[in-house]
């Protein structure tokens, strides 16, 4: 596995702890459970297969280990002011990629019609553009142009309404709403 540790701790280390610190209120038990997490990563990213499962892999691990911070420590979930009850949330439901998706849902339906039409074909029923070019009538470059102008919208939009932090891989590790009058989030 070609994956290191120094490139996990970079990666992972900033979206880690606004993890726990959304579900961990007393910040020396959060720092706690990050080493602890940590050191869990650290032994058992060897016995990791797939490494395209990374990112799912060490949230699960953070899930489990702020579980078992609450048990250990008798807690119970719904007596914390979290918000969340961790038993029903995954790891993959809280990122923040998950967050933006649901915003860009909003958007698209905001699109003109030729646009969010072409976007949804291509990018949610996983149809080529040349199978949308014979869809809709129209040439491949017409199509392409379709779905570029119709990307390039949902890019203002989403840089209009929210402020980014992308890891090196192009995921969303967070965002910050630029203004509380956003339609769209």
């Amino acid at each position: 596995m070609s994956t290191c540790i120094n490139c996990v701790w970079e990666e992972f280390s900033l979206p880690l702890k606004r993890f726990i610190k959304k579900r961990v209120a007393n910040e020396q038990d959060a720092e706690d459970i990050f080493q602890e997490i940590f050191l869990k990563i650290h032994k058992n990213i060897g016995g990791l297969m797939k490494e395209n499962r990374l990112h799912a892999w060490i949230f699960r691990i953070a899930h489990n280990t702020i579980k078992d911070y609450y048990r250990r420590n008798n807690l119970k979930l719904e007596s914390t002011d979290l918000g969340e009850d961790l038993e029903s949330n995954t790891a993959e439901e809280t990122s923040a990629n998950t967050e933006i998706a649901s915003c860009l849902k909003i958007m698209v339906e905001s699109l003109p019609e030729t646009y969010k039409q072409a976007i949804l074909l291509t990018e949610f029923q996983s149809m080529t553009q040349k199978e949308l070019s014979e869809k809709l009538g129209i040439s491949l470059s017409g199509a392409k142009s379709r779905v570029q102008r119709g990307r390039k919208m949902l890019k203002e939009m989403l840089l209009g309404c929210c402020q980014l932090e992308i890891d090196s891989r192009g995921n969303i590790i967070d965002y910050k709403h630029k203004s509380s009058e956003c339609k769209y989030c």
